[in-house]
């Protein structure tokens, strides 16, 4: 728990969450670091009120049911998107569940898993059933980072076999979209500042990396026209920059596609896009902002038939004592892989 923003968090003891009448609590075993964490830990999301429990993408145990849950019993092995939806506004109507108009966000809206346990709103709208086999570290990132980059990647960005997909920002998000656009069968250029970052890009599928600090300003279109024959199809901002949106629009090759997947929090600045480039090539700019529970079965079949290794991703385990330290440590270097936490550890 943190009392003030940019502070250290610290663990303390708090009563149990209870159940809303169409939620559940869930016993969290593994939940993801995120950068988006890292947002609201330092002040940039307007929907946390202090003290403030972080925590967004997990993995764990039903612990307990609310009277109106009609498919969910205490012991199911779960996960849940980071959005929670309600179900019932016309985007829920329209199955658009992710840009719910009453949504909730674990972390964010209210207390996170960063703890013990988290509660979940609209149980029946927003968890997802993991299969015995699947890890609860694997898991977790399946609510936010892996999800949110399958769905930029094949329904955003509508991702063909060889096309070139540049991937702005290696970091999980980034690095999960190198691996769903590889194993789709693209040519993928990663981008990313750190030598770590580049090479795991390289291990999970990527044909080109370009180091974005050895450009002035990060400005790596140049490069990766070039690397590319003219500029991808495909490209996402995966870290969420001014420099990093720009250079994605400005990598595109003629009727190109831009997805922004990368928060772009207001503390950073207005991104300038080039937009006289969008209009003459006739490009593409779309958002993407997680996915809906129901779209979750194509993604788990791949993950369940070996196409796709989100367990490759993780590169580090931690107790919940070095979640602060882990936290704050995100601002200066994001890091490349994914940091898990325990919390029951």
């Amino acid at each position: 728990m943190f009392e003030q923003y940019g502070q250290d968090a610290r663990i303390q003891e708090v009563p149990d969450p209870a159940p809303s009448p169409h939620g559940v609590v869930v016993r969290v075993e593994a939940t993801g670091l995120c950068r988006s964490d890292w947002h609201g830990w330092m002040g940039h999301d307007p929907g946390i009120t202090l003290p403030h429990v972080p925590g967004h993408e997990l993995a764990g145990v039903v612990e307990a049911v609310g009277a109106d849950v009609a498919n969910w019993r205490p012991g199911d092995r779960v996960t849940v998107p980071f959005i929670c939806a309600c179900g019932s506004c016309p985007s829920c109507a329209a199955g658009d569940q992710q840009v719910c108009e009453r949504q909730t966000q674990p972390g964010f809206t209210h207390w996170g898993s960063f703890a013990e346990y988290v509660a979940l709103e609209h149980a029946d709208i927003n968890l997802v059933a993991v299969p015995e086999e699947l890890s609860y570290t694997t898991a977790a990132g399946l609510g936010c980072r892996f999800a949110t980059a399958f769905r930029a990647v094949v329904a955003q960005g509508r991702v063909a076999p060889g096309e070139w997909v540049a991937v702005h920002g290696c970091g999980g998000v980034g690095l999960s979209a190198v691996m769903i656009a590889a194993a789709c069968g693209a040519r993928v250029v990663a981008v990313d500042v750190a030598p770590r970052a580049l090479e795991l890009a390289r291990t999970f599928g990527a044909d080109q990396c370009v180091d974005a600090s050895a450009f002035p300003g990060g400005d790596t279109a140049a490069a990766i026209r070039e690397l590319t024959g003219g500029g991808a199809h495909l490209s996402l901002d995966a870290l969420g920059s001014p420099v990093t949106c720009a250079a994605s629009v400005a990598s595109l090759r003629r009727r190109g596609r831009h997805v922004q997947v990368g928060l772009l929090p207001a503390a950073a600045g207005d991104p300038v896009v080039p937009m006289d480039r969008v209009i003459g090539f006739e490009l593409e700019i779309r958002g993407s902002h997680g996915m809906a529970a129901h779209a979750y079965g194509p993604m788990m079949e791949l993950v369940r038939s070996g196409a796709l290794r989100p367990d490759l991703l993780v590169t580090s385990q931690i107790p919940l004592a070095a979640a602060s330290e882990a936290l704050a440590a995100m601002g200066a270097a994001p890091g490349a892989g994914v940091t898990v936490i325990r919390p029951q550890s």
